[in-house]
Order: C-alpha cells, then sequence, then structure tokens
C-alpha cells in the first residue's frame, strides 16, 4: 500500500541539507502546479507579487496541496511593517514560506516574526542596474562580498537562499559554509536544490533559453500549432454559416407540429381582437 506523500515543513527541509538535492520548479498556473506535484517535484514556488497573482494563490495550494510553495513578495516594500503584512497574507493564502530579495533589514523584521523566508544572492534580476546580466562570484573581491552577503541573510534569520547564476565550484563552496538551504538558479550542482522555472522548462516562449536551463519540451510550438488549429477551425464555422451547412438538423431543437400551429393560431387571434 503507497502511503500518502508528506508536505515538506522548512523543519523536514532543514534536516535535508547536505543529504540530498531537491528538486524545484516555479509554476504560474493550478495546471503546471498539479502537474509538479503527480511528477513528484520536491518544492515549488510562484509570484505573490501583485493582486492577480495573490488571488491565484489559493487556487495553486489547491491544485497541489502536498507539496512546499513559496511565494515571491514584491520588490519594493516600502518598509519592515508592509513585509510583515505581506508576508502573513502569502501563509494565510496557503504559501509554505516567502521569497524576499529586500535587504537583510526586511527580512530579519518578517524572519522575528516567524515568517519563513527565502533571500537571493547572486545575479538578482531586480537589482541588475548594479551588476548587468552576466555571472556573479567570478572573481576573488566578488566571491568574498557574496559569503558575505550569505552570512548577512544567514544572520536575518532566512532559512534559504536563491543562489543565481554564481560559479559552481564557489556555489559548492559557499553552501557547505551555511546552514541555510543554497537553491540553485544556474550556479551547478553543489547546492540544495536544483531550481528551474516552468516556462524554461516547458519553452513555452520565443526568446533564446538561457545558457543554465534545460528545456524537456517544446510548448511554444504547440502554441503556436493550435492558433493555427483556432483560425482554421474558424474559418471553417464561418464558411458554414454562409453556406448554409451550419446548423444542420442535427444541431436544431424541434417543437411539436401541432404546439407551433396552436401558439401561431393564437397569435392570429389576438392581433385580430
Amino acid at each position: 500500500m503507497l502511503r500518502p506523500r508528506k508536505k515538506y515543513t522548512v523543519y523536514d527541509l532543514q534536516q535535508l541539507k547536505g543529504k540530498r538535492v531537491l528538486t524545484h520548479i516555479h509554476v504560474k498556473s493550478p495546471e503546471e502546479a498539479a502537474a509538479a506535484e503527480e511528477a513528484g517535484v520536491d518544492l515549488m514556488s510562484c509570484s505573490f507579487d501583485s493582486p492577480d497573482s495573490q488571488a491565484r494563490l489559493p487556487l495553486l495550494v489547491a491544485a497541489a496541496p502536498n507539496s512546499f510553495l513559496s511565494g515571491a513578495t514584491p520588490h519594493g516594500m516600502a518598509s519592515a511593517e508592509e513585509a510583515i503584512r505581506v508576508g502573513f497574507l502569502a501563509l494565510e493564502r496557503g504559501a509554505s514560506s516567502v521569497y524576499c530579495s529586500a535587504s537583510p533589514k526586511i527580512i530579519e523584521a518578517m524572519a522575528r516574526e516567524g515568517i519563513p523566508v527565502v533571500g537571493h544572492l547572486g545575479l538578482v534580476p531586480r537589482h541588475v542596474t548594479w551588476t548587468n546580466y552576466r555571472a556573479i562570484g567570478k572573481t576573488t573581491e566578488e566571491a568574498e562580498a557574496l559569503y558575505r552577503k550569505i552570512k548577512d541573510l544567514e544572520n536575518a534569520g532566512a532559512y534559504a537562499a536563491e543562489l543565481e547564476c554564481v560559479p559552481h565550484r564557489l556555489a559548492s563552496f559557499l553552501s557547505s559554509q551555511t546552514k541555510m538551504l543554497m537553491m540553485s538558479l544556474g550556479s551547478g550542482t553543489g547546492c540544495d536544490t536544483q531550481f528551474l522555472f516552468s516556462d524554461d522548462i516547458l519553452c513555452d516562449y520565443d526568446e533564446r533559453l538561457p545558457r543554465h536551463a534545460k528545456a524537456y519540451r517544446n510548448f511554444a510550438e504547440e502554441y503556436r500549432r493550435l492558433q493555427k488549429e483556432r483560425i482554421a477551425a474558424f474559418r471553417e464555422y464561418i464558411s458554414d454559416v454562409k453556406s448554409g451547412q451550419f446548423p444542420e438538423k442535427s444541431h436544431l431543437i424541434e417543437m411539436e407540429e401541432s404546439q407551433l400551429t396552436d401558439f401561431i393560431e393564437r397569435i392570429h387571434w389576438e392581433s385580430e381582437d
């Protein structure tokens, strides 16, 4: 008899550090969340940075009720108070933890209230004005700065940090130097989780695939095929209407002839009166 899948807690994840690499997918729809859970992924994340994504979170949780799901909070939260409010809102709507790219000061305020927080290090897309889009940590100076930032996040109380586009041997070493879970996005095999976006796994966009990602399907091509099929189907419908081939007899609702005749006669009598 198969045992039901256990939903991870932060405590569970902390006990797994250094024991095995966890799989991690960022999902954007209930269909993707359900598929990821059925496929057996360990962790999921999703956006929680807009009214639409905040309303969607309970749907993702319902679609994958046995999965650990982190919600990514908005960029630019103005205060610790706002961060705490948003963090608790995410938890109330079913998130298992929250992702936050804010400063250690903001993260510390959330962690002090018991909110499980994931930070972000390395290439942080929301902060690329300071770095450009490139690998972070290829020099001694950048590696030292990255180490200090890891310790700052750890001291602030984050239980994990996404490590994006960091040289893989450096990432492996840094992961061994912290009690936080290191989530590798393009940072090699030596971290605690391997993280990819569903967009990349499914290749559901037309832009060039990032170097660190791997596409396992080509949904973009499938979307183009489906669009062609939509156009063809609509054209056939329009043609059938114009030629009288739609609706056919099988599409019509019939009325007994006697009932229709009786109705018409009654209308005539009323109009004559």
